[in-house]
């Protein structure tokens, strides 16, 4: 604006000066025609000299007067210019030593202060917005559960990296509707927004060796209008195996009670409707005994993991030798395994340190692994029994050359009422629970147990428990 205004006094003022010179041009132009007109004689009498004089005067005359005039335009247009535009910037120039310390602050001053405070405003308030994204977008990476944001059109606006694991998804299935016709769910954007409440908003599904469950949540605008959908995928796959263990737990207490249960009344009726020789009776009696012991067996198995799982047993840690413990139940299993004309054999590596544990249950643990080798070796087969001490740990390993366990069954043998081979371990009267017990007893006392085995060629099993410091 103030160069238009400059622009325009230049071109008034050119003009103007323009015009006093024309005018002056014209007025002399007039004069010298009159003169021209005059002869050479009428020129030397004196009359016409006179006039001739008279004409120079007044050309003077004008000529004085349009200078006087131009000069007194440009006066008052300097005066002009001068309040209009240089007097505010020598006064600006001399306000400038006092606006930096703030004194004699004029209303532009003022409004110059507060653009400055908006500015900081402005700028804090985004570097809030920006803190607030970049911890929401660290939130969102780093969550174990998959995040997908869905707009009005059904694109992608936000995804995880867990929602792309958790889907296997590609740079092709971008939008609402191939994401889930991959996953052969029948959903609906627009119902899922418009009929929240009448359509499901959770689906439950199954891709690859995952248990996924994706819950849908229409998210709004500042104006309470739809705009867009989100979509939380969990990952249940523990859950449902959990589930799935509970079932064939409550399934296998089931079986394994009614076995010898239905044993049990099954030749105690027989022997109550029918009479019979001393000898079929005690086989009878026998039987029905033997089922009892074995239930009877069943049910503390059950009660002693129940108190493991509600850490209800109390023990108390004492100082033992673990080598003597070892021995002492070789000993105690040495008649079983003399019955199949099994060798065993037990080193103890020297100067084992003491462990510190609940020796009843290191006992237990090494009683029911020294039994299934027994169990599970064929006739004249070896068993070696090594105890000995690593790092901070003592440990017992105990190798045999039985029927071994297949390795798909390795990740599950410690799982309740689980066995490689459930009808000849129901045959040597296992619960399926020794290996369970074994586990929630080590790790009640900080020890670990690992099984190594391949079929036809034996299994490895050792035991590690803390020593004393």
């Amino acid at each position: 604006m103030l160069r238009n205004i400059q622009v325009k006094v230049i071109l008034i003022y050119t003009v103007l000066g323009m015009l006093l010179i024309a005018t002056l041009g014209g007025f002399y132009i007039v004069q010298l025609a009159n003169i021209s007109e005059y002869t050479t004689t009428e020129r030397t009498q004196p009359e016409y000299q006179i006039q001739i004089q008279q004409q120079i005067e007044n050309a003077k005359v004008t000529t004085i007067s349009a200078v006087a005039i131009f000069g007194g335009i440009s006066i008052i247009l300097g005066i002009w210019v001068s309040k209009a535009f240089i007097s505010p910037i020598t006064k600006l120039m001399k306000n400038v030593p006092r606006i930096g310390q703030g004194k004699n602050k004029t209303e532009v001053d003022e409004l110059a202060d507060a653009f400055g405070i908006m500015k900081k405003e402005i700028k804090g308030n985004v570097n809030e917005v920006n803190r607030q994204k970049n911890q929401i977008e660290t939130i969102l990476l780093h969550m174990n559960d998959g995040i997908i944001a869905f707009d009005m059109e059904g694109k992608i606006t936000h995804i995880n990296p867990a929602a792309v694991e958790f889907l296997h998804l590609s740079e092709r299935e971008n939008t609402f509707d191939r994401i889930f016709a991959k996953l052969n769910i029948d959903i609906n954007l627009e119902k899922t927004v418009y009929l929240e409440n009448w359509t499901s908003s959770e689906q439950r599904v199954h891709v690859g060796d995952r248990y996924l469950n994706i819950l849908f949540a229409t998210f709004k605008d500042e104006n309470e209008r739809p705009s867009g959908v989100m979509a939380m995928i969990q990952d249940i796959t523990e859950h449902v195996k959990l589930d799935n263990m509970r079932k064939e737990f409550v399934a296998d207490v089931s079986h394994e009670l009614k076995t010898p249960i239905t044993s049990i009344m099954g030749y105690a009726e027989t022997l109550v409707e029918g009479e019979y020789d001393k000898e079929t009776q005690d086989k009878f009696l026998g039987v029905i005994s033997s089922e009892a012991k074995r239930m009877a067996k069943l049910v503390s198995d059950l009660l002693t993991l129940s108190r493991y799982d509600n850490n209800k047993i109390q023990y108390e840690a004492t100082e033992f030798d673990l080598g003597e413990l070892v021995k002492k139940c070789q000993e105690k299993l040495q008649i079983e395994a003399d019955k199949k004309n099994q060798h065993t054999e037990c080193f103890v590596t020297a100067n084992v340190p003491p462990v510190i544990a609940n020796k009843d249950g290191i006992e237990r643990v090494i009683l029911n692994i020294l039994s299934n080798s027994i169990k599970y070796t064929p006739e004249k087969g070896n068993i070696k029994i090594y105890v000995g001490f690593v790092y901070n740990d003592a440990y017992v390993k105990i190798i045999d050359n039985g029927i071994g366990i297949p390795e798909e069954d390795l990740n599950r043998i410690f799982e309740r009422f689980y066995r490689v081979d459930k009808a000849r371990t129901r045959e040597l009267g296992g619960t399926g629970l020794g290996l369970s017990i074994a586990k929630e007893i080590l790790n009640q006392n900080k020890g670990s147990i690992d099984i190594k085995s391949k079929p036809g060629k034996g299994t490895e099993v050792v035991v590690r428990i803390p020593t004393k410091k």
